[in-house]
């Protein structure tokens, strides 16, 4: 785990981290906040997911769109929060004329509504897109009466020679609850790349075919009936496949065959991984001589083009809804739902919310369209609430027509 935030906090925060069985840590530390999306891009080869000593070094990272691997922060509220009101009691402070950055509101009003004190002249600078420190800065400074409660080391440094200022750090619950979500979400991403892949190719001339299987990080063998079998796992098949859109060993080996059909199936175990092979084989079948297609399970079948990736733009909703297996007006209302986000990446919540089904089937939909290159994971919003954590999908899903204003009837 890739352990990010300031130099004070990250040895302690990997501490907890490597009480995990299991869990080794890449500590990573800045002197700045904005320095961390720099700092994901140089190491994310080096780990397999990462935590957050806060939640304005992920949020810069997930707007900055930095985050490739499962991503979770240490949550400051609840616990964090309510230890911070103590100290300050005991210190003499009046509790209840606080000026505090980046906690969302709603938090800060339930842990106050808890401790049973009132929040009626708290201020409240919750974290939004484009929230810098100078910001949070000019914020307290506007109300020098209230004690200042900042999650930010360099608005405490700022401000420390000039008022009474408490930093939040995170607590080692706090820490425990974030990594344990964050384990169970890199676990499932490592066991999906893991998944194993297999292909049945029917081609009349193999030539160039091991070549092929070996660029898929695979292995070929002979099947029955002139088929062959080519053997590999999603990691490489998703790489060499562009993240599953296009599949150009088809064009190569078309230029020597008049026919070709392949079939990927992905599965848990052989025998699954055989059996959504056949039936993509046979979806390849009927499509035309020259054909691959991508069976998963849960019913998903995804049709490979026969060159890399192809922009969204280029395509009709007709031929996107064939590859991925969703109805034109669905793809109609995702890209309305779009839209209204302003671009901004959704939770499977929202996406639910906004095209009146339940989650799964929403987790569902997404996962298509991220297999298909028309959407993408940006980490999950893990707040060390307790719950399945709401992964967050940015929807790269255009409509075909330039001219088409998406939200407007197409």
């Amino acid at each position: 785990m890739g352990v990010v935030g300031p130099h004070d906090l990250v040895d302690d925060v990997a501490a907890v981290c490597e009480e995990q069985p299991g869990v080794s840590t890449l500590r990573l530390d800045y002197d700045h906040e904005s320095q961390a999306p720099a700092i994901v891009e140089a190491h994310a080869a080096s780990v397999e997911g990462w935590l957050f000593t806060g939640i304005v070094p992920y949020m810069l990272c997930r707007d900055a769109e930095a985050l490739t691997r499962p991503a979770a922060f240490v949550d400051y509220s609840g616990a964090t929060l309510l230890n911070a009101l103590v100290r300050l009691q005991h210190q003499g402070e009046d509790v209840t004329r606080l000026s505090i950055d980046t906690l969302p509101a709603a938090d800060v009003d339930a842990t106050f509504g808890e401790a049973g004190l009132p929040a009626g002249e708290l201020r409240m600078h919750p974290y939004r897109p484009g929230m810098t420190s100078q910001k949070a800065i000019a914020f307290h400074r506007r109300s020098p009466a209230h004690t200042v409660i900042t999650c930010l080391s360099s608005v405490h440094e700022a401000l420390r020679g000039e008022r009474h200022v408490l930093r939040l750090v995170p607590s080692v619950h706090s820490v425990r609850v974030a990594l344990r979500q964050l384990v169970l979400t890199a676990e499932g991403q490592v066991q999906e790349d893991a998944q194993i892949a297999l292909g049945l190719v029917e081609v009349a001339n193999e030539e160039g075919l091991l070549r092929e299987a070996t660029a898929l990080g695979g292995t070929l063998a002979a099947f029955r009936g002139g088929t062959h079998l080519l053997v590999t796992t999603r990691g490489p098949l998703h790489d060499a496949t562009g993240g599953f859109t296009g599949l150009p060993m088809l064009a190569r080996l078309a230029e020597q065959n008049d026919a070709v059909r392949v079939g990927f199936g992905l599965g848990r175990s052989a025998a699954e991984a055989e059996s959504l092979a056949r039936r993509a084989l046979a979806k390849a079948r009927r499509i035309g001589p020259v054909a691959a297609v991508l069976s998963l399970r849960a019913d998903a079948d995804i049709v490979l083009e026969s060159v890399a990736t192809t922009p969204a733009g280029g395509q009709s909703l007709s031929v996107i809804a064939r590859r991925v297996g969703l109805s034109v007006p669905t793809l109609e209302k995702l890209l309305q739902a779009r839209a209204a986000a302003g671009g901004e990446p959704l939770t499977t919540r929202e996406i639910a919310d906004r095209l009146a089904v339940q989650q799964r089937t929403a987790r569902r939909m997404l996962h298509r369209l991220e297999l298909a290159g028309l959407a993408e994971r940006t980490g999950n919003l893990t707040s060390g609430s307790s719950g399945r954590p709401l992964t967050l999908y940015r929807l790269t899903l255009q409509h075909p027509d330039p001219g088409h204003r998406s939200g407007e009837p197409a």
